[in-house]
């Protein structure tokens, strides 16, 4: 099944693409830390658009027609990324069985209730943990058909989003609860053990989109807000606040390098929580190259400018105990990418008066 002649037109309109990668030029620059501070451009603004089915869940069933029915959905409001203000990528984004997609290829239960998805902890013991045979996982059967569909589709202005591949803590976490937290200071051989098993299926499941899709266009999760320039990967480090300064650097930081070292750009930490223990090690982490914080983590805003490198980036979303206003008299709009909603009045402040 093709999508419509007109919808197909509309995401391969010349128009819409070269506006997108103008943007995605201006990023770029600012990861290369060349934008001009005295313009507009050394602040920078997202709030993309997404493509959606009418029915969410159809993935599972018929992958292709998922992605049909979501492109249909975005070339509907596809007009609305044209904007000079803020940057607002036009995406779809295969949401398979939420964050814990990897934990159903690793066999764990995975089940959905009160509108979420949620699993069940693996019944094995830490350190027996054994590589799953991709081929026969059903999650990923269902994330590897859709993107080949939207491939096979040949439109040229939405970015793809990758399901939730999150990082090997993250994914531990999830299989073995506090077992693996305690294992990682009594048995740290057998916490590693399967912390690199899980980190090489991470390696493997990223190396297979950056050859099945075009570069222009895949982005990790979040791919409407935590957009990146071509090139760049990401990882989740929500649970890094569960650990030590010293087991992060010792047994998680080596993971989360070679996680983002399959990307020739690097890439990007997400972080949620109290996380400020682990700036030395995300400081001297040469392959990452951008931060994205919001709830608990916007509060320490100035730490993470201060003690992060002048070229790693910080992508905020605001909220109470942080307002654009304050995000903005901490980083003078240096380093800064703000995301959602409010990005449209820092956007259209800062075109005319470079702040």
């Amino acid at each position: 099944m093709n999508i419509s002649n007109s919808a197909r037109k509309i995401l391969n309109d010349e128009r819409l693409i070269e506006h997108r990668d103008m943007w995605i030029r201006r990023l770029t620059n600012l990861f290369n830390c060349t934008s001009d501070e005295s313009s507009h451009e050394h602040v920078f603004s997202i709030d993309g658009v997404l493509g959606v089915p009418k029915e969410p869940m159809r993935i599972y069933e018929n992958p292709e027609l998922w992605v049909v029915e979501s492109l249909e959905n975005l070339a509907t409001t596809a007009e609305l990324t044209y904007n000079d203000y803020i940057f607002r990528p036009p995406c779809i984004e295969s949401d398979v069985y939420g964050v814990h997609f990897i934990d159903s290829i690793f066999g764990s239960d995975v089940f959905f209730q009160d509108n979420q998805w949620y699993n069940r902890n693996l019944t094995n013991e830490v350190g027996d943990l054994e590589k799953p045979d991709l081929e026969k996982c059903e999650a990923w059967q269902v994330a590897r058909r859709a993107a080949l569909e939207f491939v096979r589709q040949d439109v040229k202005l939405p970015m793809y989003g990758m399901p939730t591949i999150s990082s090997a803590l993250n994914i531990a976490v999830n299989l073995y609860g506090e077992e693996i937290l305690v294992a990682m200071l009594i048995e740290p051989e057998r916490a590693f053990h399967d912390l690199q098993i899980i980190n090489d299926v991470l390696c493997e499941i990223h190396n297979w989109y950056l050859k099945a899709l075009p570069e222009q266009q895949l982005q990790p999760v979040i791919s409407w807000e935590r957009t990146q320039p071509p090139g760049y990967g990401q990882i989740c480090g929500c649970t890094t606040q569960l650990v030590s300064g010293e087991i992060y650097k010792d047994l998680i930081a080596p993971l989360d390098a070679q996680l983002l070292s399959q990307y020739p750009g690097g890439g990007m930490i997400h972080l949620c929580g109290a996380h400020e223990h682990i700036l030395p090690m995300l400081r001297d982490m040469k392959q990452l190259k951008a931060v994205q914080i919001n709830d608990r983590a916007t509060v320490d805003l100035d730490k993470y400018y201060s003690l992060l490198r002048k070229d790693q980036i910080i992508y905020l979303i605001p909220c109470e105990q942080m307002s654009v206003e304050q995000a903005m008299e901490i980083t003078g709009g240096n380093r800064l990418v703000v995301l959602g909603s409010q990005s449209s009045v820092i956007g259209k402040c800062c075109s005319s008066c470079g702040h």
